[in-house]
């Protein structure tokens, strides 16, 4: 009975938990930590990562994974600030494009499972490397400088002189897809093929157009994220996002979201965001290299996985 408490209270609040945990661990480590300053950056920094979740966790809800969203984060940098800069395209009119462009991309894996039965790994591990390919294309391997300074305020801007715009991004993001997931017929789609594709076939959800959707999402929110990330850095830069879709599904997982598909909320995966950057940005701030950080990261994937199936096989 103990055990039976234990467990359904970390269902229902063990990301809280474990967010609090590491925010107290680092305030004990780190005086530089607990200054609003690091708590805007630390928001600044998940942006990326959270609104590439938002549209990755659709996809997961119904039991497939993108591991295309870094080069897509990079593809979509590139091509927009390509449009913008060397082309001199008004920023909207290129940032339509580039998100059309992501879009379709998504949209050529949904066709790859759906049509072909490729598996989503597969579909999104080659969508993975042509990216990366035309990414490198485009600019030659070098970065292209010289975006607008409107372009620059997606990822670096702030409201009322402290409040970071990529923040706020995120929040809208994370609104619209508990909107879709908790109020939309689409959203309780998802959740029906994620937990069983046979039966919501069978009463009669066309699941092909579920995954289509599930996975334009995924490249979609992935090529805003995108946007934002070249606006940070002041550039297109092609060899961004290696480490990326790690930290989007870590952030997924930890949020409570199954690896199988058909459960989790998206609220728990604001929560999966915020413990990754606090991590990332707690470990930086008390000196940790990069080889020790890829290895917490890794092991803390490798954890959040475990837990997601030992969840499943409770249920």
């Amino acid at each position: 009975m103990k055990q039976m408490k234990w467990s359904a209270i970390y269902r229902k609040y063990g990301v809280f938990i474990i967010l609090v945990v590491e925010v107290l661990i680092f305030m004990l480590l780190s005086e530089n930590f607990r200054t609003l300053e690091n708590v805007m950056t630390i928001g600044r920094q998940v942006a990326s990562t959270g609104i590439a979740a938002v549209g990755a966790t659709f996809l997961m809800l119904t039991g497939g994974i993108d591991i295309s969203n870094g080069s897509m984060l990079a593809f979509s940098g590139v091509l927009a600030a390509l449009l913008s800069v060397n082309l001199g395209l008004p920023l909207p009119v290129a940032f339509v494009i580039t998100l059309l462009c992501g879009l379709g991309f998504g949209l050529i894996n949904g066709v790859a499972y759906t049509r072909f039965k490729v598996s989503p790994l597969i579909a999104t591990l080659a969508m993975q490397t042509i990216l990366k390919g035309i990414a490198y294309l485009l600019t030659s391997a070098k970065p292209i400088y010289g975006i607008a300074d409107a372009f620059k305020f997606i990822g670096q801007g702030y409201l009322f002189g402290f409040f970071p715009f990529p923040l706020l991004l995120m929040i809208i993001a994370f609104a619209f897809g508990f909107w879709v997931l908790d109020h939309t017929y689409i959203g309780r789609y998802i959740y029906a093929v994620g937990g069983n594709a046979e039966a919501a076939r069978l009463s009669g959800i066309n699941t092909n157009k579920v995954y289509m959707i599930a996975f334009g999402a995924s490249a979609l929110f992935a090529s805003i994220a995108g946007l934002m990330m070249a606006g940070r850095l002041g550039s297109g830069q092609p060899a961004i996002g290696t480490d990326f879709p790690m930290d989007v599904i870590t952030a997924i997982v930890l949020g409570g979201v199954s690896i199988n598909g058909g459960s989790g909320k998206i609220s728990g995966v604001l929560f999966g965001v915020f413990i990754m950057g606090v991590l990332s940005n707690g470990m930086i701030m008390v000196g940790l290299n990069d080889y020790w950080q890829w290895v917490i990261k890794g092991v803390v994937l490798l954890a959040a996985v475990a837990m997601s199936n030992v969840e499943v096989r409770k249920r």
